[in-house]
């Protein structure tokens, strides 16, 4: 197994044709959890490297939208998640092959799919079509066909003046936020090969200042096109902001729901160390927002690792914090959590004799 991690990851991981500047990190710090766990499969064809993965244990994180978990965000209100956004990425093999992908997802919840053979929209939550109308859901699925047929028309059409080389990849994110229940801007990312080429701002589309001669080649185009930047402004402005509040509303109680952490203790002892790693496992909490250290007394314990908030598959979130500390020093050492589920209380985890836990109490 470890072979096959160090195989995959992260040098595959480092090819990966989504957006890497925005997404690498976190696939670094998981890749070898999603390996083990069997989540990840890694397929490489005609140069391109494609990587799938269960939808239902990724953790998509194009921003870290509340990832932390501080303490303020602990305590904040569930609705933490409130960013829509469509995640769009077209593989050319050649001027005859092409594969896209594309998915919908409500802060770290995927919400929808796409099959592009039929041009229709997977529905993956029964909330997923928010408060929108079937006349509604039918217009944005011809959109979205017209959008792949236009798109793929004129990659294909200015590969070689824009220096477009097969196989090559495009990538877009796009969607909108709201902030304290009121929409603000949304945004457009595209990019090539990873690395962003040029986004949507105030009516205009502009070019990456890394994006060179390319991205101003690109943007030149995109721009003589005034009834495209009209209706970009439009889905931007009005159409992503009412199609994420209706999701929020048609998803409340589901969204809404909290679920207490169940937490425990293990620890590794290094054979011919003086040293032991201890690890505070805190998992099936929701909403995602979490607080968690090693503390000794009321101090937090400096060197305590907090690895990435992992989805598990019925939907909550699971969580390891690490500390590595000599033998003599584990006496008085706790791990302290925090979640907006437990009422303002907080779950102390005491190292006992015994070694592993659960071995907790309310505070």
């Amino acid at each position: 197994m470890e072979e096959k991690v160090k195989r995959e990851c992260p040098e595959n991981i480092r090819q990966f044709n989504f957006f890497l500047s925005l997404v690498l990190p976190t696939l670094l710090s998981t890749c070898k959890d999603f390996v083990i766990s069997g989540e990840l499969a890694v397929h490489v064809r005609s140069g391109i490297l494609s990587l799938f993965f269960n939808t239902e244990a990724l953790v998509w994180r194009v921003n870290e939208w509340g990832a932390r978990g501080d303490n303020k965000q602990a305590d904040r209100p569930v609705f933490q998640e409130q960013i829509f956004q469509i995640i769009y990425t077209s593989s050319f093999y050649n001027r005859s092959w092409t594969q896209s992908w594309s998915s919908g997802w409500l802060g770290d919840l995927q919400t929808h799919s796409w099959e592009s053979n039929s041009g229709r929209i997977i529905f993956l939550r029964p909330w997923s079509k928010g408060n929108f109308s079937k006349k509604e859901i039918t217009e944005e699925e011809g959109f979205f066909r017209r959008f792949h047929i236009e798109l793929y028309h004129i990659l294909h059409n200015y590969a070689s003046q824009w220096k477009f080389e097969y196989p090559f990849v495009v990538q877009m994110a796009t969607g909108c936020e709201l902030h304290s229940g009121e929409a603000k801007e949304g945004f457009v990312w595209f990019a090539y090969q990873g690395s962003e080429l040029l986004s949507f701002q105030n009516d205009s589309w502009l070019p990456s200042p890394k994006g060179g001669t390319r991205a101003q080649q690109v943007c030149r185009l995109f721009n003589q096109s005034k009834g495209g930047k009209k209706i970009t402004h439009e889905r931007l402005s009005d159409t992503c902001p009412r199609f994420l509040l209706g999701l929020l509303d048609a998803g409340k109680a589901d969204l809404q729901r909290q679920v207490r952490p169940e937490a425990w203790l293990s620890i590794g002892l290094n054979p011919g160390s003086d040293h032991r790693m201890l690890i505070c496992h805190v998992s099936g909490f929701y909403p995602k927002p979490i607080w968690a250290m090693w503390m000794r007394g009321e101090q937090v314990q400096q060197g305590t690792q907090r690895r990435d908030v992992l989805p598990n598959a019925d939907g909550t979130w699971y969580l390891r914090i690490y500390l590595n500390v000599e033998t003599i020093e584990t006496s008085g050492l706790s791990c302290r959590v925090r979640h907006s589920s437990l009422g303002g209380k907080d779950i102390i985890l005491y190292l006992g004799k015994e070694e592993l836990g659960p071995n907790w109490e309310w505070e």
